[in-house]
Protein backbone atom coordinates (compact mmCIF):
# COMPACT_ATOMS: atom_id res chain seq x y z
CA UNK A 1 0.00 0.00 0.00
CA UNK A 2 1.62 3.20 -1.22
CA UNK A 3 0.96 6.77 -0.17
CA UNK A 4 0.77 5.79 3.91
CA UNK A 5 1.99 8.61 6.20
CA UNK A 6 3.55 6.52 8.53
CA UNK A 7 4.93 8.99 10.86
CA UNK A 8 1.67 10.86 11.47
CA UNK A 9 -0.29 7.09 12.16
CA UNK A 10 2.48 6.52 14.72
CA UNK A 11 1.89 9.49 15.91
CA UNK A 12 -1.31 9.65 16.52
CA UNK A 13 -1.07 5.86 17.67
CA UNK A 14 0.79 6.89 20.42
CA UNK A 15 -1.41 9.36 22.00
CA UNK A 16 -4.93 7.00 21.82
CA UNK A 17 -3.86 5.92 25.09
CA UNK A 18 -2.56 9.26 26.68
CA UNK A 19 -2.44 8.52 30.28
CA UNK A 20 0.18 5.19 29.51
CA UNK A 21 2.33 7.36 27.18
CA UNK A 22 2.82 10.11 29.51
CA UNK A 23 3.82 7.43 32.40
CA UNK A 24 5.90 5.92 29.86
CA UNK A 25 7.69 9.60 29.01
CA UNK A 26 7.99 10.90 32.39
CA UNK A 27 9.98 7.72 33.23
CA UNK A 28 11.99 8.17 30.04
CA UNK A 29 12.36 12.32 31.11
CA UNK A 30 13.17 10.61 34.79
CA UNK A 31 15.83 8.79 33.39
CA UNK A 32 17.46 11.11 31.19
CA UNK A 33 17.52 13.76 34.54
CA UNK A 34 19.49 11.41 36.52
CA UNK A 35 21.99 10.92 33.43
CA UNK A 36 22.45 14.15 32.46
CA UNK A 37 22.71 15.60 36.34
CA UNK A 38 25.54 12.86 37.50
CA UNK A 39 27.04 13.20 34.19
CA UNK A 40 27.03 16.77 34.25
CA UNK A 41 28.28 16.68 38.21
CA UNK A 42 31.16 14.43 37.71
CA UNK A 43 32.23 16.36 34.39
CA UNK A 44 32.17 19.62 36.79
CA UNK A 45 33.87 17.75 39.81
CA UNK A 46 36.64 15.69 37.73
CA UNK A 47 37.05 18.81 35.73
CA UNK A 48 37.79 20.97 38.67
CA UNK A 49 39.87 18.67 40.78
CA UNK A 50 42.26 18.25 37.45
CA UNK A 51 42.69 22.07 36.78
CA UNK A 52 43.13 22.45 40.85
CA UNK A 53 45.95 19.66 40.64
CA UNK A 54 47.60 21.50 37.59
CA UNK A 55 47.61 25.32 39.35
CA UNK A 56 48.85 23.32 42.38
CA UNK A 57 52.14 22.97 40.19
CA UNK A 58 51.78 20.09 37.38
CA UNK A 59 50.12 21.59 35.41
CA UNK A 60 48.06 20.05 32.06
CA UNK A 61 51.20 18.53 30.62
CA UNK A 62 54.34 18.17 32.20
CA UNK A 63 58.21 18.64 30.50
CA UNK A 64 60.63 16.96 33.14
CA UNK A 65 63.41 14.24 33.17
CA UNK A 66 62.34 10.84 31.30
CA UNK A 67 63.21 9.53 34.44
CA UNK A 68 61.73 12.33 37.13
CA UNK A 69 58.15 10.42 37.56
CA UNK A 70 59.64 7.24 38.78
CA UNK A 71 62.42 8.95 40.88
CA UNK A 72 61.95 12.42 41.88
CA UNK A 73 65.29 14.22 42.46
CA UNK A 74 66.57 17.60 41.84
CA UNK A 75 69.81 16.41 40.39
CA UNK A 76 67.22 15.17 37.04
CA UNK A 77 66.46 18.26 35.00
CA UNK A 78 66.13 20.25 32.12
CA UNK A 79 66.57 23.17 30.36
CA UNK A 80 64.36 26.07 29.73
CA UNK A 81 65.49 28.59 27.53
CA UNK A 82 62.99 31.59 27.73
CA UNK A 83 63.01 31.70 23.86
CA UNK A 84 61.49 28.06 24.17
CA UNK A 85 59.02 28.63 26.90
CA UNK A 86 57.74 31.64 24.41
CA UNK A 87 57.70 28.97 21.30
CA UNK A 88 55.35 26.81 23.66
CA UNK A 89 53.06 29.52 25.07
CA UNK A 90 52.52 29.92 21.30
CA UNK A 91 51.52 26.79 20.47
CA UNK A 92 47.54 26.57 19.77
CA UNK A 93 45.54 25.60 22.42
CA UNK A 94 48.49 26.36 25.15
CA UNK A 95 46.86 29.09 27.66
CA UNK A 96 50.75 29.43 29.33
CA UNK A 97 54.11 27.39 30.01
CA UNK A 98 55.89 28.44 33.39
CA UNK A 99 59.23 27.06 34.53
CA UNK A 100 59.62 25.46 37.71
CA UNK A 101 61.42 23.66 40.22
CA UNK A 102 60.14 21.06 42.38
CA UNK A 103 61.29 18.68 44.77
CA UNK A 104 62.19 18.10 48.71
CA UNK A 105 63.57 20.01 51.17
CA UNK A 106 64.29 19.68 55.10
CA UNK A 107 63.06 22.99 56.89
CA UNK A 108 64.42 23.68 60.23
CA UNK A 109 63.80 26.38 63.25
CA UNK A 110 65.01 26.25 66.90
CA UNK A 111 62.60 23.92 67.66
CA UNK A 112 62.00 21.49 64.84
CA UNK A 113 62.71 19.62 61.86
CA UNK A 114 60.23 19.14 58.94
CA UNK A 115 60.27 17.51 55.40
CA UNK A 116 58.29 19.06 53.05
CA UNK A 117 57.51 19.44 49.04
CA UNK A 118 59.07 22.76 47.81
CA UNK A 119 58.20 24.40 44.64
CA UNK A 120 60.23 27.30 43.34
CA UNK A 121 58.72 29.86 41.19
CA UNK A 122 58.78 32.73 38.64
CA UNK A 123 56.34 35.14 40.48
CA UNK A 124 56.52 37.22 37.56
CA UNK A 125 55.29 34.51 35.27
CA UNK A 126 52.23 33.16 37.07
CA UNK A 127 49.27 34.59 37.09
CA UNK A 128 45.84 32.68 39.37
CA UNK A 129 45.15 30.79 36.57
CA UNK A 130 48.88 28.88 36.70
CA UNK A 131 49.28 29.21 40.39
CA UNK A 132 46.00 28.04 42.44
CA UNK A 133 48.17 28.51 45.74
CA UNK A 134 48.36 32.66 45.59
CA UNK A 135 45.16 32.77 46.25
CA UNK A 136 45.11 30.81 49.34
CA UNK A 137 47.51 33.21 51.13
CA UNK A 138 45.97 33.95 54.44
CA UNK A 139 48.98 36.30 56.11
CA UNK A 140 51.80 37.80 54.35
CA UNK A 141 52.11 38.15 50.33
CA UNK A 142 53.36 36.76 47.22
CA UNK A 143 56.42 37.23 45.91
CA UNK A 144 56.92 40.00 43.45
CA UNK A 145 60.32 38.77 42.05
CA UNK A 146 62.06 35.75 40.65
CA UNK A 147 64.83 37.22 43.04
CA UNK A 148 62.78 38.07 46.04
CA UNK A 149 64.22 35.98 49.30
CA UNK A 150 61.19 35.19 51.51
CA UNK A 151 59.68 31.60 51.83
CA UNK A 152 56.19 30.76 51.86
CA UNK A 153 55.04 27.55 53.91
CA UNK A 154 51.90 26.10 54.70
CA UNK A 155 49.63 26.93 58.04
CA UNK A 156 49.78 23.61 59.54
CA UNK A 157 53.52 23.13 58.44
CA UNK A 158 53.85 26.96 60.41
CA UNK A 159 52.94 25.42 63.32
CA UNK A 160 55.15 22.47 63.37
CA UNK A 161 57.96 24.15 63.08
CA UNK A 162 56.69 26.98 65.33
CA UNK A 163 57.35 29.95 63.08
CA UNK A 164 55.08 33.16 62.72
CA UNK A 165 55.36 35.84 59.61
CA UNK A 166 58.83 37.54 59.61
CA UNK A 167 61.02 34.70 61.80
CA UNK A 168 63.51 32.87 59.99
CA UNK A 169 63.89 29.45 58.96
CA UNK A 170 66.42 26.84 57.28
CA UNK A 171 66.22 25.04 54.21
CA UNK A 172 68.29 22.29 53.30
CA UNK A 173 68.97 20.21 49.89
CA UNK A 174 70.72 18.09 47.79
CA UNK A 175 71.87 19.87 45.46
CA UNK A 176 72.57 19.19 41.36
CA UNK A 177 75.94 18.03 42.33
CA UNK A 178 75.12 15.53 45.62
CA UNK A 179 76.23 18.05 47.82
CA UNK A 180 74.48 19.07 51.11
CA UNK A 181 73.41 22.90 50.73
CA UNK A 182 71.19 25.35 52.93
CA UNK A 183 69.29 28.42 52.92
CA UNK A 184 67.83 30.82 55.26
CA UNK A 185 64.89 32.81 54.51
CA UNK A 186 62.42 34.94 56.38
CA UNK A 187 58.50 33.63 56.33
CA UNK A 188 57.35 36.13 54.10
CA UNK A 189 53.25 34.09 53.82
CA UNK A 190 51.46 31.54 54.93
CA UNK A 191 48.98 29.79 53.04
CA UNK A 192 45.82 27.96 53.84
CA UNK A 193 44.29 25.81 51.76
CA UNK A 194 42.07 23.32 54.01
CA UNK A 195 43.46 20.28 52.69
CA UNK A 196 45.80 19.27 55.82
CA UNK A 197 48.13 16.98 53.78
CA UNK A 198 48.65 20.14 51.81
CA UNK A 199 49.04 22.97 54.23
CA UNK A 200 51.12 20.04 56.43
CA UNK A 201 53.61 19.45 53.59
CA UNK A 202 54.18 22.60 50.98
CA UNK A 203 56.78 25.59 50.77
CA UNK A 204 56.94 27.95 48.45
CA UNK A 205 60.66 29.56 46.96
CA UNK A 206 61.64 32.30 44.31
CA UNK A 207 63.20 30.48 41.71
CA UNK A 208 66.46 32.12 41.66
CA UNK A 209 68.01 32.41 45.19
CA UNK A 210 66.67 28.07 45.39
CA UNK A 211 68.35 27.43 42.00
CA UNK A 212 71.61 29.34 42.53
CA UNK A 213 71.83 26.80 45.74
CA UNK A 214 71.57 23.94 43.62
CA UNK A 215 73.99 24.65 41.41
CA UNK A 216 72.07 24.72 38.89
CA UNK A 217 72.55 26.62 35.29
CA UNK A 218 70.31 30.05 34.57
CA UNK A 219 68.00 28.15 32.52
CA UNK A 220 67.84 24.97 34.56
CA UNK A 221 64.97 23.68 36.28
CA UNK A 222 62.86 20.34 37.06
CA UNK A 223 59.71 20.64 34.66
CA UNK A 224 58.07 22.66 32.67
CA UNK A 225 54.58 23.14 33.35
CA UNK A 226 52.49 23.69 30.51
CA UNK A 227 48.32 24.44 30.74
CA UNK A 228 45.57 24.29 29.05
CA UNK A 229 42.14 25.66 28.19
CA UNK A 230 40.48 22.16 28.40
CA UNK A 231 42.72 19.62 30.46
CA UNK A 232 41.07 16.70 27.04
CA UNK A 233 43.25 17.88 24.85
CA UNK A 234 46.50 17.25 27.12
CA UNK A 235 47.24 14.34 25.71
CA UNK A 236 47.44 16.00 22.24
CA UNK A 237 49.08 18.97 23.29
CA UNK A 238 51.61 16.34 24.71
CA UNK A 239 52.37 15.14 21.52
CA UNK A 240 52.87 18.11 19.48
CA UNK A 241 54.93 19.88 22.21
CA UNK A 242 57.10 16.33 22.04
CA UNK A 243 57.30 16.43 18.31
CA UNK A 244 58.03 20.46 18.12
CA UNK A 245 60.74 20.93 20.63
CA UNK A 246 61.84 17.38 21.76
CA UNK A 247 65.08 17.74 20.19
CA UNK A 248 65.31 20.91 21.58
CA UNK A 249 64.79 19.57 24.88
CA UNK A 250 67.17 16.51 24.51
CA UNK A 251 66.59 12.88 25.16
CA UNK A 252 66.67 13.22 28.32
CA UNK A 253 63.21 14.72 28.48
CA UNK A 254 59.87 13.77 28.68
CA UNK A 255 56.21 15.63 27.62
CA UNK A 256 53.67 13.85 29.74
CA UNK A 257 49.59 14.69 30.32
CA UNK A 258 48.46 15.32 33.28
CA UNK A 259 47.15 11.92 33.38
CA UNK A 260 50.46 9.99 32.79
CA UNK A 261 52.28 12.49 35.28
CA UNK A 262 49.62 11.94 38.23
CA UNK A 263 48.41 8.26 38.07
CA UNK A 264 46.62 8.25 41.29
CA UNK A 265 44.66 11.45 40.15
CA UNK A 266 43.53 9.78 36.67
CA UNK A 267 43.43 6.23 38.36
CA UNK A 268 40.65 8.32 40.88
CA UNK A 269 38.83 10.02 38.20
CA UNK A 270 38.85 6.75 35.71
CA UNK A 271 37.19 4.73 38.44
CA UNK A 272 34.45 7.42 38.92
CA UNK A 273 33.87 7.88 35.72
CA UNK A 274 33.48 3.90 35.02
CA UNK A 275 30.90 4.10 38.34
CA UNK A 276 29.13 7.02 36.27
CA UNK A 277 29.03 4.61 32.93
CA UNK A 278 27.48 1.94 35.09
CA UNK A 279 25.04 4.14 36.64
CA UNK A 280 23.84 5.32 32.99
CA UNK A 281 23.60 1.87 31.58
CA UNK A 282 21.29 0.43 34.23
CA UNK A 283 19.17 4.01 33.80
CA UNK A 284 19.27 3.41 30.06
CA UNK A 285 18.48 -0.46 31.01
CA UNK A 286 15.18 0.69 32.80
CA UNK A 287 14.07 3.50 30.46
CA UNK A 288 14.64 0.19 28.02
CA UNK A 289 12.54 -1.94 29.57
CA UNK A 290 9.41 0.45 30.42
CA UNK A 291 9.53 1.63 26.59
CA UNK A 292 9.06 -2.27 25.57
CA UNK A 293 6.27 -2.66 27.88
CA UNK A 294 4.60 0.26 26.59
CA UNK A 295 5.02 -0.67 23.05
CA UNK A 296 4.57 -4.55 23.34
CA UNK A 297 1.55 -4.00 25.45
CA UNK A 298 -0.22 -1.56 22.54
CA UNK A 299 0.59 -3.78 19.78
CA UNK A 300 -1.06 -6.95 21.67
CA UNK A 301 -3.96 -4.95 22.34
CA UNK A 302 -3.98 -4.15 18.66
CA UNK A 303 -3.58 -7.08 17.13
CA UNK A 304 -7.07 -7.23 15.51
CA UNK A 305 -6.51 -4.01 14.10
CA UNK A 306 -2.96 -4.70 12.73
CA UNK A 307 -4.40 -7.89 11.42
CA UNK A 308 -7.18 -6.06 9.48
CA UNK A 309 -4.52 -3.53 8.63
CA UNK A 310 -2.66 -6.43 7.05
CA UNK A 311 -5.64 -7.57 4.63
CA UNK A 312 -6.10 -4.39 3.27
CA UNK A 313 -2.70 -4.40 2.17
CA UNK A 314 -0.46 -3.03 4.59
CA UNK A 315 2.54 -5.13 4.26
CA UNK A 316 4.59 -6.73 7.04
CA UNK A 317 7.41 -4.24 6.42
CA UNK A 318 4.63 -1.57 6.74
CA UNK A 319 3.42 -2.33 9.97
CA UNK A 320 6.97 -3.19 11.14
CA UNK A 321 8.19 0.57 10.04
CA UNK A 322 4.52 1.57 11.97
CA UNK A 323 5.62 -0.09 15.64
CA UNK A 324 9.17 1.63 15.01
CA UNK A 325 7.83 4.83 14.18
CA UNK A 326 5.96 4.94 17.53
CA UNK A 327 8.90 4.12 19.38
CA UNK A 328 10.78 6.66 17.70
CA UNK A 329 8.48 8.84 18.84
CA UNK A 330 8.21 8.09 22.15
CA UNK A 331 12.37 8.74 22.33
CA UNK A 332 11.86 11.93 20.74
CA UNK A 333 8.96 13.09 22.85
CA UNK A 334 11.05 11.69 25.90
CA UNK A 335 13.87 13.69 25.24
CA UNK A 336 11.85 16.66 24.98
CA UNK A 337 10.01 15.50 28.62
CA UNK A 338 13.44 15.23 29.97
CA UNK A 339 15.24 18.61 28.78
CA UNK A 340 12.11 20.16 30.62
CA UNK A 341 12.20 18.41 33.73
CA UNK A 342 16.04 18.61 34.04
CA UNK A 343 16.23 22.38 33.51
CA UNK A 344 15.79 23.76 36.84
CA UNK A 345 17.98 21.23 39.02
CA UNK A 346 20.95 21.69 36.14
CA UNK A 347 20.39 25.45 36.10
CA UNK A 348 20.34 25.57 40.12
CA UNK A 349 23.79 23.21 40.04
CA UNK A 350 25.36 25.04 37.54
CA UNK A 351 25.04 28.71 39.32
CA UNK A 352 24.28 27.98 43.14
CA UNK A 353 25.36 23.84 43.89
CA UNK A 354 24.81 22.61 47.08
CA UNK A 355 27.71 23.14 50.11
CA UNK A 356 27.79 19.60 51.16
CA UNK A 357 30.09 20.82 53.83
CA UNK A 358 26.87 23.43 56.13
CA UNK A 359 24.48 20.18 54.87
CA UNK A 360 26.83 17.93 56.75
CA UNK A 361 28.14 20.57 59.17
CA UNK A 362 31.06 20.18 58.29
CA UNK A 363 34.77 22.07 57.49
CA UNK A 364 37.06 22.53 55.19
CA UNK A 365 37.73 20.32 51.49
CA UNK A 366 37.49 16.80 51.15
CA UNK A 367 40.69 14.92 49.02
CA UNK A 368 41.16 12.00 46.81
CA UNK A 369 43.52 11.02 44.61
CA UNK A 370 46.41 13.47 46.09
CA UNK A 371 43.73 16.27 45.55
CA UNK A 372 41.58 18.63 47.11
CA UNK A 373 37.38 18.29 46.56
CA UNK A 374 35.08 21.22 47.22
CA UNK A 375 32.26 21.07 49.16
CA UNK A 376 30.08 22.56 46.78
CA UNK A 377 28.90 20.38 44.44
CA UNK A 378 28.22 22.25 41.01
CA UNK A 379 27.44 20.77 37.48
CA UNK A 380 28.55 21.47 34.02
CA UNK A 381 27.91 18.87 31.10
CA UNK A 382 30.00 18.84 28.41
CA UNK A 383 28.27 18.94 24.90
CA UNK A 384 29.60 15.78 23.60
CA UNK A 385 28.32 13.82 26.87
CA UNK A 386 24.91 15.51 26.62
CA UNK A 387 24.87 14.49 22.61
CA UNK A 388 25.54 10.95 23.87
CA UNK A 389 22.43 10.78 26.65
CA UNK A 390 20.27 11.97 23.75
CA UNK A 391 21.77 9.24 21.53
CA UNK A 392 21.55 6.55 24.00
CA UNK A 393 17.92 7.62 24.97
CA UNK A 394 16.53 7.43 21.16
CA UNK A 395 18.57 4.33 20.46
CA UNK A 396 16.83 2.21 23.21
CA UNK A 397 13.83 3.45 22.56
CA UNK A 398 14.24 1.78 19.17
CA UNK A 399 15.89 -1.30 20.61
CA UNK A 400 13.03 -1.94 23.19
CA UNK A 401 10.34 -1.36 20.01
CA UNK A 402 12.45 -4.12 17.85
CA UNK A 403 10.64 -6.81 19.33
CA UNK A 404 7.07 -5.73 19.12
CA UNK A 405 7.26 -4.02 15.60
CA UNK A 406 8.66 -7.97 14.47
CA UNK A 407 5.67 -9.44 16.52
CA UNK A 408 3.68 -6.45 14.61
CA UNK A 409 4.88 -7.40 11.00
CA UNK A 410 4.35 -11.26 11.58
CA UNK A 411 0.70 -10.85 12.55
CA UNK A 412 -1.89 -13.20 10.55
CA UNK A 413 -4.88 -11.21 9.01
CA UNK A 414 -7.05 -14.47 9.39
CA UNK A 415 -6.03 -15.37 13.10
CA UNK A 416 -5.85 -11.52 13.95
CA UNK A 417 -9.75 -11.05 12.59
CA UNK A 418 -10.81 -13.78 15.14
CA UNK A 419 -9.94 -12.17 18.26
CA UNK A 420 -12.30 -10.15 20.28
Amino acid sequence: MSGLNLPTLAWRNIWRNRRRTLITLFSIAFGAMLAVVMTAIGDYTYSDMIDHSARMGTGHVIVQHSTYLDAPSLKKTVQAEPELIDEIRSVPRVHAAVPRITGGVMLATSSNNVGAGVLAIDPTVEDETTFGLAGSIVEGEMFTSPDDEGIIIGKVLAENLNVELGKKVVYTVTDKHGEIASGLARVSGIIETGAMELDAGICILPINPFRELLSYEPNEVTQIAVFLGDHRHSEDVALELDAAFGERLGPVSATLPWFKAQPDLAGFVSMKVGGTIIMELIVTVLIAAGIFNTLFVSVMERMRELGILAAIGFSARQLFSLVLWESLWLGLCGIVAGALLTAWPYYYLATTGIDTAQMTGGSGQAQAGGVSISPIILAEIYPPHLLFIGLAVVAATMLAGLYPAYKAGRVSPVEAIRIV
